[in-house]
């Protein structure tokens, strides 16, 4: 780990045996444990969390007051809204030890999780899904998935751009912002038609120029 590759503030704490990857950047009064893995590009607001073992992909934003637990993977391009909460074992107990049964949560390429969100451990939020501010989220969320409430149910379909998006006639669903078709290819399964999960958005699409003027989820300020 070379720390002139990632930016660190004073008031934060990186223990040793940390890999993170560069342009990362770490605000005020955040610590990243023992063998946490984080990649390229991230930021981390103040007062955050990483705990050992985390692993965290490339350009993940991580805004103030999250604290992110041992047995959590986040793949790229992720946002986690202000406050939200990740949790680690389903049944804990002060008095028992459960440091070996903590359960694996995913939270696959730019999903966005809302303020003051929590995410029960154990379930995969899928890619591009968006989880509402308040959410309580017990169950797996679908790719592209907008989910809301508690516990958090399904109320539409995301874009890539965050807009809710509505099937028309055909079953076809566009991007007010973008233009990018989507279609429910089978049953809970959505993909968008004109660029693939895996490919970075055209730069001419990656600065934001639609508000989301119609329904607010409201996922947090960046």
């Amino acid at each position: 780990m070379n720390r002139s590759e990632y930016f660190a503030h004073e008031s934060a704490y990186v223990d040793p045996q940390c890999r993170i990857g560069s342009g990362t950047k770490i605000w005020h009064f955040s610590h990243i444990m023992t063998n946490a893995r984080i990649g390229e590009q991230c930021r981390f607001g103040q007062n955050c969390h990483v705990a050992s073992g985390v692993v965290i992909g490339n350009n993940v934003k991580v805004q103030n007051n999250v604290s992110i637990y041992t047995g959590t993977v986040i793949e790229d391009d992720v946002f986690l809204g202000p406050s939200c909460v990740l949790t680690n074992v389903a049944n804990p107990r002060s008095q028992v030890n459960r440091h070996n049964l903590y359960e694996k949560t995913l939270i696959r390429r730019g999903a966005s999780i809302g303020a003051n969100a929590t995410v029960v451990c154990g379930v995969t939020i899928g890619q591009y899904a968006f989880v509402g501010a308040g959410a309580v989220v017990v169950k797996d969320v679908p790719d592209y998935a907008l989910v809301m409430g508690n516990p958090a149910r399904q109320k539409g379909w995301m874009s890539r751009h965050g807009h809710r998006m509505m099937p028309d006639a055909n079953g076809d669903m566009t991007c007010p912002e973008s233009g990018f078709r989507y279609r429910e290819i089978e049953p809970g399964r959505v993909r968008c038609l004109d660029l693939d999960e895996a490919d970075p958005l055209p730069e001419d699409l990656a600065a934001g120029t639609k508000p989301y003027d119609t329904f607010k989820p409201d996922a947090g300020g960046e």
